[in-house]
């Protein structure tokens, strides 16, 4: 365009041409040929360039002081997006009424280089939500972040417990082992501080799982006695737990880009990521508040001692021994030897056929002819009579 404005000047200023037949020979109107004349006598060349479409004044352009206190936000907390970096701000400085929309906080940060240009990710259905979390401690869920290697060399396995509906971090630790033993003490002080929940959402991975019977770990067979319900998102679907799998995300971005130096320095900073994570950072997904103002301690207290499970008449009782069988039907039946030790009920449920319970769950039905078990995928919740 710059090279045909010349070329319309230097046609002019040679002469034998009226402005109409000029304008039409370049295929522009009267008005654009006047005004190329215009801007060329009064800046030269410079004025045939283009010029910016951008208005003069700008009655609505960000104050300079807004835009600082934005890219101070950021610094803070290299890992927000603008609209959680706004809302904290809303936060701090609730008196002020004039706020920029997040996509001109995201321009700001972008001009500053503050920002990474991510990859567009398609979003996964989850095919079991967790919609009927509905109040704190209907759901936690729990896993064990990837480990990794601290700069001393050790390996770090962090274990972290969040609460479904407020998204409050309960737990991070690191564990010396991911094992049962490991696991359950850290459980154990979690629910001695916040009380129980109502049910658990974790994998199908050991200590949480395993692939005897109904995937009953012993574990899992602990919080059965202690009244909570398992919830197991299926094989290779993490997004049924995407609430948690995203807090990952963020925990990773903020302490282990690089990892600390030692054990003792990284979980000094999962300590202070909790403390960010829940009483200072705002979740969209809350709409901008923060998990603490939504989470409250469960009313259902820790028992310190577990009474033994008791069944309705109508079942059959026996005992599991500590290889995991029973006496029943004449037949020798294997459950599972993480039940070793634990009182079950047995229910006929026809002339061939007893279901199999543990605490408020069936685990599976045992043919009284054969002695075999046709094994529940997860144990299933059972109504009380």
């Amino acid at each position: 365009m710059y090279e045909e404005r010349m070329k319309f000047i230097v046609a002019w200023r040679q002469g034998g041409w009226s402005m109409t037949d000029l304008c039409r020979e370049f295929g522009i109107s009267r008005i654009t040929g006047y005004k190329y004349l215009e801007r060329y006598e009064s800046e030269g060349l410079d004025g045939l360039k283009d010029k910016s479409r951008a208005r003069k004044r700008q009655p609505k352009a960000i104050r300079p002081k807004m835009a600082e206190m934005i890219v101070r936000a950021r610094e803070s907390h290299p890992t927000w997006g603008a609209r959680k970096l706004l809302a904290l701000i809303k936060r701090r400085y609730a008196g002020v009424l004039d706020w920029p929309h997040p996509s001109t906080v995201g321009r700001i940060l972008s001009r500053k280089g503050l920002t990474q240009k991510q990859k567009r990710q398609r979003k996964a259905v989850p095919i079991n939500p967790l919609s009927h979390v509905v109040a704190p401690n209907d759901v936690w869920c729990a896993d064990f972040k990837g480990h990794f290697t601290v700069g001393n060399g050790l390996r770090c396995d962090p274990l972290t417990i969040t609460d479904a509906h407020s998204r409050f971090l309960l737990e991070c630790r690191i564990v010396p082992k991911t094992n049962t033993e490991s696991t359950q003490a850290i459980f154990t002080e979690v629910f001695r501080e916040f009380g129980l929940p109502y049910a658990i959402r974790t994998d199908n991975g050991a200590p949480f799982a395993s692939t005897s019977l109904a995937g009953l770990s012993r574990l899992s067979v602990w919080w059965l006695k202690l009244g909570i319900h398992l919830e197991r998102i299926e094989p290779g679907k993490p997004q049924q737990n995407g609430r948690h799998e995203r807090m990952h995300k963020t925990l990773k971005q903020s302490t282990a880009l690089p990892p600390k130096s030692s054990l003792d320095a990284q979980q000094r900073a999962f300590d202070l990521f909790m403390e960010e994570y829940n009483y200072e950072r705002p979740h969209e997904a809350l709409r901008d508040k923060l998990p603490s103002e939504l989470y409250e301690r469960s009313p259902r207290e820790y028992p310190e001692r577990l009474p033994e499970i008791a069944y309705p008449t109508n079942m059959e009782i026996c005992r599991v021994n500590d290889a995991g069988n029973i006496g029943y039907s004449g037949f020798r039946v294997f459950l599972s030897g993480a039940l070793a030790g634990e009182l079950v009920g047995l229910e006929e449920i026809s002339e061939r056929h007893a279901r199999i319970h543990f605490a408020s769950v069936a685990l599976g039905i045992i043919d009284m002819f054969t002695g075999k078990v046709l094994q529940y995928r997860n144990p299933m919740p059972i109504k009380p009579l």
